[in-house]
Parts: C-alpha cells; structure tokens; sequence
C-alpha cells in the first residue's frame, strides 16, 4: 500500500513538472502593469491616462506614469501601441519622480516622426543614436531595456537599436512612460500627438 502511495506521489509530480509553465527564462521577472492595475506607478503632468481593454491608454495631454520604486541595475520589458504621430517613450533612471525629463533620466525615445530621427525611436535621447530608425506606429512592439552600470542596451522587436551606451550620470531612478506633444507647428502651437497604449511592463533586477 505505501509502495503504491509512493508511485502515485511520483507520478503526481511528473505531472506537474510537465504541466508546469515554462519559467526557466522567466525567473526573476516581476509585472509591473499586467493591463488591469496601476498601483505600481502614480500619474504626473496632465495626460489623459485611463484603462481600457487591457491596457493603459492616454491621446491628450503631456504626461507620464511614474513608478513608485526607485531601481537601479535591470531590464526592463514593455508591449506598447502608438500612433504614426504619436510622441512617447520609456525613461529610465528619472531621478526626479515630480518632473521627469531628458536632463534628468535617460529617455529611450518611441516617436517615429521626430524632426531629428538620429534619436527617434529605438534611440536613447543624446547618447545613443539610432540608424536606420525602425518604426513602432500602427503595431503592438516590445522594447527591451538594459541598463547595468554605466552600460544601457535597447531592443525594439528583437532588432537591437544601441548596443552598450556608455553614460554614468545617473545611478538609480524611477522609469517612467510618456505621452508627449509634438513640434510647434507653423503658429507655433504644439499640439497632442496620437494615441499611446501600454499593455503590459515587467522588470527584472540584475
């Protein structure tokens, strides 16, 4: 009877190892938004973020969701949908969680329509250029970020866009996730740029 009890233990947990997800690649991973909740970030600037459909999603104003933990060393994975138009981005190492800016993170650029696109999208503003520049509107993409030490790496959809960026000015931060205005336009009004969607973030330490 406690023979039998045993191979039935056995094959209880083959079967589970067999049914279980594959989380070799995955470990480490943590959500940060999974489409539902935004409990991990807090809202600055006006942009209209709201949920819908599984993702986060904003079309006006000029603003960013802001994580409320600081990181350092880590990737980052994010699913996004843009307009053609559309101005946004990931920025990462935001030493300033009130006022996020490209003086005081590093911005890795999505805006395909960037009057200079040397640092459009896959680019990470004023330190690692892009080219050819690919293009994100119109389409789900997943970006991949790598930021350990001094060394900052960008993948857009399986191309990689900077390879090994070399910067140090800022150690640690907030990320943050961006819907931006545009250009002036001729009567130098700057106008909303396209819709921004988010669906799923995930980070993992190195």
């Amino acid at each position: 009877m406690k023979r039998r009890s045993a191979i039935a233990l056995l094959v209880a947990g083959f079967a589970a190892l067999a049914y279980a997800p594959q989380a070799s690649s995955e470990t480490g991973w943590v959500t940060l938004f999974d489409g539902k909740s935004l409990d991990h970030f807090n809202p600055i600037g006006d942009a209209n973020w709201r949920l819908e459909d599984g993702s986060v999603v904003a079309d006006k104003g000029n603003g960013f969701l802001v994580t409320k933990d600081t990181y350092a060393d880590y990737q980052i994975r994010a699913e996004f949908w843009v307009d053609a138009d559309a101005n946004s981005g990931i920025f990462i190492r935001c030493t300033n969680p009130e006022k996020v800016g490209a003086d005081n993170a590093y911005e890795v650029n999505i805006w395909d329509t960037r009057p200079d696109p040397s640092y459009g999208t896959g680019a990470i503003v004023n330190l690692g250029k892009v080219d050819p520049m690919p293009r994100a509107g119109g389409k789900w993409n997943v970006m991949e970020i790598t930021a350990k030490g001094s060394s900052f790496t960008v993948v857009l959809n399986g191309q990689k866009t900077v390879d090994a960026a070399q910067d140090a000015k800022f150690a640690s931060g907030r990320i943050a996730l961006q819907h931006g205005l545009g250009v002036k336009d001729d009567k130098g009004v700057v106008n909303d740029r396209g819709v921004v969607k988010f669906r799923k973030v995930e980070i993992k330490s190195l």
